[in-house]
């Protein structure tokens, strides 16, 4: 049987599952009355929840005599480390690009990264049936980002198809509104070529490209055969890119991929996607092949992370309450076994072993690993994002900048534009949409996005779209002013009591309920003002032995300001944490003692 490896790309929401989806049931992957989640690709809690592909995933569907693996990821630029690793184990790719928003950022960036490689492209236009789609201007928009990317010949000579991923259809022409999806296998078959790879008869080798886990089998590598055979219980080793041995075991376990299954197989050759069980410490990056062999597979070097938070134990005076993995020995073990699977973060552990500075992507990805700790029991305290500095050869102090581009109505472009100047942004472009939209490019310093996008969808009522992705590190912008506005600090502990709350109201919007735990430090409002205030939200109303001359009124409170998790983040200033628990998410500050922290602003002005 015949092999193509290809990989699905695209910006978030451009639809690669849901045509994932459509290529299982069409080729036969499920049986007629088989009962199908939507998105099936998307397995984990976090993916279904917000409806994006946060890890990358393989599959299989076979069509007319041909196997396809198919690798689908993520679209959103915070989880690009999981696409760089994967494209070493395809030899296409097919690029989704929706019908009337065209290429946007992350469109580039994955492309880019495919172009490269050398990687040969199969575009496809989808969402064809929307009603402000637009194809031919896609199509060129398409070309012209090709080209700026320097892509050779071959590549611009790229086959296209219009469709539909959600209604299961493409064809050779925009019009298309019917049919299937066998065009697609068709030019899959003829545009892929065959895994280019070595002999089957040189030594075996596999690059690993992704790390999980499973109950039963343990740690599980998966990667591409680069060459040679592997059967069961053959002693295989690890080695580094630099031909260190980092173990040696037996291939206990040897895994391919059919439809949304793991099967086991007792033999892989090279070309084949595999997935490997019985190693204990071999990980990403990492090769693995025959005792005899040495040297490694090349690795495509990961972009460095942009941004980074503190993750540190718990030490307010409600912790231990919700989770049960509270010590700092627990934390470690769970980031360290995080970054072995995900290349694109980086874990730094502090003096006194209490705190571990995690550096990623973005807000997003580090805010999807939080969530993920928090669902699995631990409580921590997490400081503000900030941007990791860099010095240029003329020892001139650099920053992340990042290419970001917003979709909003033509009454909103002012705001936005006002506001990201106050940001140090420049704007590089500004072009009517289509639908009364305007879309406006900016570079801006990665520094003065931090807790924009909340402030953005307020400004817009909603209607604003923001993408962003890294661009490169340029000069130091200078001091750039923060949040506008100050909180409101508990300065006692216990109950939150209405009476108390409904008075502070007059100050600004209130974080808690009535009932509420709260302790000395812990935000609990925002103050319309710029400075910080303390506040007592425990002060109960005085009862006395006179009766009173009317009937006291009922206490209604505004509906509290509850921040999500990446609100959370985003909101906190320099001087503030976020308490998070399985079941709570506080915000206090640094120094719960307020002496300790008039003292602390005092040292920091100075």
């Amino acid at each position: 049987m015949s092999l193509r490896n290809v990989a699905i790309i695209a910006h978030v929401d451009h639809g690669k599952t849901t045509l994932v989806d459509q290529l299982f049931r069409q080729s036969g992957t499920f049986r007629e009355n088989q009962r199908i989640e939507e998105r099936a690709m998307d397995r984990n809690d976090l993916e279904k929840e917000r409806g994006i592909t946060i890890l990358a995933k393989c599959t299989s569907v076979e069509w007319n005599g041909t196997r396809n693996n198919i690798v689908d990821t993520p679209g959103h630029a915070d989880f690009g480390g999981e696409v760089e690793r994967i494209l070493s184990m395809v030899d296409g790719v097919i690029l989704l690009v929706d019908a009337s928003e065209g290429p946007m950022p992350q469109t580039k960036f994955v492309t880019g990264k495919a172009l490269a490689l050398g990687l040969k492209p199969i575009v496809v236009v989808n969402k064809i049936d929307r009603p402000d789609g637009r194809p031919d201007e896609v199509l060129n928009e398409v070309f012209d980002l090709f080209v700026a990317l320097e892509a050779n010949d071959e590549q611009l000579d790229f086959p296209v198809l219009y469709g539909s991923g959600r209604g299961g259809y493409v064809g050779d022409t925009a019009d298309v509104r019917s049919g299937d999806l066998s065009p697609l296998f068709d030019l899959i078959v003829r545009h892929v070529s065959t895994p280019n790879v070595g002999s089957t008869d040189a030594p075996f080798a596999m690059l690993a490209s992704l790390l999980d886990r499973e109950p039963f089998l343990g740690r599980v590598l998966t990667g591409r055969v680069q060459q040679g055979r592997l059967k069961v219980n053959d002693p295989i080793k690890v080695i580094d890119i630099d031909g260190k041995v980092i173990e040696q075991a037996r291939a206990s376990k040897l895994l391919t991929y059919r439809g949304l299954e793991r099967v086991p197989v007792e033999e892989v050759k090279a070309g084949d996607i595999i997935a490997i069980a019985g190693l204990t410490t071999g990980t990403v990056g990492q090769t693995i092949g025959n005792l005899e062999l040495d040297k490694a597979v090349p690795a495509q070097p990961i972009d460095p992370p942009t941004l980074a938070m503190t993750f540190a134990v718990n030490d307010s005076p409600l912790a231990g309450r919700d989770g049960d993995k509270v010590t700092s020995r627990m934390i470690r073990d769970r980031l360290m076994r995080e970054a072995e699977g995900n290349v694109a973060i980086r874990i730094t552990e502090s003096h006194d072993k209490d705190a571990f500075e995690v550096a990623g992507r973005g807000e997003l990805q580090l805010g999807v690993l939080i969530e993920t700790m928090r669902r699995e029991g631990f409580e921590l305290s997490i400081s503000r994002p900030r941007v990791l500095f860099m010095t240029d050869e003329n020892g001139n102090r650099t920053e992340p900048f990042e290419t970001v581009q917003v979709d909003v109505d033509e009454e909103f472009a002012g705001v936005v534009v006002e506001k990201m100047g106050l940001r140090k942004a420049e704007m590089t472009d500004m072009r009517p949409s289509g639908g009364g939209k305007t879309r406006v490019t900016f570079r801006a310093p990665s520094r003065g996005l931090i807790g924009y996008h909340g402030e953005f969808l307020s400004d817009t009522r909603g209607t604003g779209i923001m993408n962003r992705l890294f661009d490169s590190y340029g000069p130091y912008k200078g001091p750039i002013g923060g949040r506008l506005t100050g909180v409101m600090i508990s300065n006692g502990s216990g109950q939150a009591v209405a009476y108390a709350l409904a008075a502070l109201e007059e100050r600004g919007p209130i974080m808690i309920e009535p009932g509420d735990d709260v302790y000395e430090g812990m935000v609990i409002g925002e103050n319309a003002k710029e400075q910080d205030l303390d506040v007592n939200p425990l002060k109960a109303k005085q009862l006395t032995n006179f009766r009173a001359s009317g009937k006291d009124d009922n206490i209604r409170l505004t509906p509290p300001k509850k921040l999500t998790l990446e609100q959370a983040i985003a909101y906190i200033g320099d001087d503030e944490l976020v308490e998070v628990t399985p079941k709570n998410i506080r915000l206090r500050k640094r120094h719960l003692d307020p002496h300790e922290r008039k003292r602390a602003s005092r040292a920091a002005e100075a």
